[in-house]
């Protein structure tokens, strides 16, 4: 597939680029997110927070009641109720972003929190459950197929490598959405996709190529927004070294008549080193990419699982 030369653009939390937007007055910068991700996201900062109104600094606000629907208050003064104004923010700000391929947010915040969040009960000073930030449930709720994920997991190289996949392969169906979609563009997509979603959910992917079986059912667009739907939930689910390990050895297969004997030994040696623990993804991926370099398919050329993002990230060095 063809290198991704411009910056995508993902929504962030502002105190994750060192914006001093933080109730403290301070912020959370993220050197993954600034010195590393910079060089391929363009971000559009937002802090909701200040977005309403609160000041810099400012009493705190915490969740309280149904962690399913919390309130987010003042936490000296519970009669503050903010929780609409943040929702009004969202829904005000949401077309803004209508460009973005992901958003990176920030861990246990009351509004930007995505995952456990403390929620509290009335008067209670100990939190009684966990649930989402207010703002980052009404950006996943108006996106839901968006890449999202929180910072301080990105420090994590499994997620952080599912997550920047899954960015670069939204934004890859965004400009495809751009051309006009046909039956064949989408069918496309999807060969060049074929591994990524085995080695990512093997199960959904048998379950897009039946759909797309039956793509005379649908016009291209309804095929479109089906088919990528069921893309987005699959890439969701990380790959696994049996899960990889499959793929690559379905890939070695198509040397099978090209390679030496002592070749064909050393990559079956190579994929059983990875596949049980000794050595990281990138090495058998670009041993076989050596190897069709040299052997060239025009098939596995249009493979995104050798190129899902781009190689200066690293990050199959690490997992």
């Amino acid at each position: 597939m063809s290198a991704i030369l411009d910056k995508i653009k993902i929504g962030i939390s502002s105190c994750l680029l060192g914006e001093e937007v933080r109730f403290n007055g301070g912020h959370k910068l993220s050197r993954l997110c600034v010195n590393t991700l910079a060089d391929f996201f363009e971000y559009k900062p937002v802090c909701p927070e200040v977005g309403i109104g609160l000041g810099i600094p400012r009493k705190p606000i915490h969740l309280i009641g149904d962690a399913e629907a919390p309130r987010a208050v003042n936490t000296t003064d519970e009669s503050i109720d903010v929780t609409d104004k943040l929702k009004d923010f969202a829904e005000q700000i949401i077309p803004s972003l209508n460009n973005i391929c992901g958003y990176i947010f920030i861990k246990g915040s009351p509004s930007c929190g995505l995952f456990r969040v403390k929620v509290y009960n009335k008067g209670n000073p100990n939190p009684v459950d966990s649930g989402r930030g207010i703002y980052a449930q009404a950006i996943t709720e108006s996106m839901p197929l968006l890449p999202v994920e929180e910072a301080g997991r990105l420090t994590d190289p499994v997620l952080r490598e599912n997550f920047v996949a899954r960015v670069f392969a939204y934004h890859r169906w965004q400009k495809l959405l751009q051309q006009g979609l046909s039956a064949a563009s989408i069918l496309d997509f999807h060969v060049s996709y074929k591994y990524s979603l085995m080695a990512n959910d093997p199960q959904r992917y048998s379950t897009l190529g039946q759909l797309l079986a039956d793509a005379g059912k649908y016009d291209p667009d309804e095929l479109g927004e089906k088919y990528f739907a069921e893309l987005m939930t699959a890439l969701t689910k990380k790959a696994t070294r049996k899960s990889n390990t499959n793929v690559l050895t379905h890939l070695q297969g198509y040397l099978k008549k090209q390679l030496q004997s002592k070749e064909k030994e050393r990559l079956i040696e190579v994929i059983e080193q990875y596949r049980i623990g000794i050595i990281p993804l990138i090495v058998p991926v670009t041993l076989l990419q050596h190897h069709f370099n040299i052997h060239p398919n025009d098939y596995i050329s249009k493979q995104a699982f050798f190129d899902p993002y781009p190689q200066e990230l690293s990050l199959r060095n690490a997992i």
